[in-house]
């Protein structure tokens, strides 16, 4: 799809925010502004546009303007950008995207049934041309030329309901649709305790999360051998987004997350001799 494009018509779904656990009311509207806007109305009324180098990551990717922010964006945006919607209107009555069944199937279901309408401004797409690897620790994020946008992740966890998986994804609509999608987001009953103490995780549950003990799943069963790593495509679709562009190129991540996510996508920005725009 060479143009920009936002929804047919209005889509409203709801629920709890999965670290805030409140409930919130989530509606997308048509826009022919050409770009992503949130709109947060509860105890004060803001927007927030989406800005790479204003977003953090704390067990999920968080949209700030330096003093408010908009929670857990990744799987909205995930399927956002698969449907090629760039342009939409994003109305909330609380700081957190609901996370509904800890997937991106909910809202990209709801995509398909909507319908997407094209508009007059063009899309700029991003080729990388020049291979780079950015780096946490021992985790990694290379990039590489490709005619098309390409995923390989690799994640690995010493449980056994886990160890390691790796997925490569040629990134489609019906890619998406039929094998990442439906993925959902995972934790372990260990860290419950800990993320409760930083305020996080309020709103988990068995209905939206893979909850992992030390022997094996709480509540299976998985809807993939491979949900885990499955997942983390989702994520990493999501945080890519951030840049603005479609992409073109290959990217393989091993053991990353969030944080490392969005690192690549400010090294892109920062270093415009790796890319060409389209």
């Amino acid at each position: 799809m060479a143009q920009k494009a936002t929804i047919k018509k209005e889509i409203s779904f709801s629920g709890v925010g999965v670290h805030s656990g409140q409930n919130v009311v989530c509606l997308l509207k048509p826009s022919t502004s050409g770009e992503i806007l949130f709109s947060v109305n509860d105890e004060e009324s803001f927007e927030i546009r989406i800005d790479p180098f204003r977003v953090e990551s704390s067990f999920s990717s968080i949209l700030t303007d330096g003093q408010r922010k908009v929670h857990t964006v990744e799987h909205l945006l995930s399927a956002l950008y698969v449907f090629g919607v760039d342009s939409l209107d994003i109305e909330l009555d609380g700081s957190e995207i609901p996370i509904l069944d800890g997937s991106a199937w909910p809202i990209a279901n709801a995509l398909e049934e909507c319908g997407i309408q094209t508009l007059p401004q063009k899309k700029t797409f991003l080729k990388v041309t020049k291979p780079f690897v950015v780096r946490e620790e021992n985790a990694s994020i290379s990039v590489v030329p490709d005619e098309e946008f390409k995923i390989s992740y690799t994640i690995e966890f010493d449980h056994p309901a886990i160890q390691k998986q790796a997925l490569d994804l040629v990134v489609s609509k019906e890619s998406f649709l039929e094998e990442i999608a439906p993925a959902r987001t995972f934790g372990f009953l260990k860290d419950v305790e800990r993320l409760w103490d930083k305020g996080l995780a309020l709103g988990g549950s068995l209905e939206n999360a893979i909850v992992l003990d030390k022997n094996g799943i709480l509540n299976g069963p998985l809807r993939f051998d491979d949900e885990f790593v499955r997942h983390k495509i989702v994520d990493f679709i999501g945080d890519l987004s951030l840049m603005g562009n479609p992409l073109i190129g290959h990217f393989s991540a091993h053991k990353a997350g969030h944080s490392l996510h969005l690192k690549a996508v400010r090294f892109l920005i920062e270093n415009p001799e790796v890319y060409t725009l389209l």
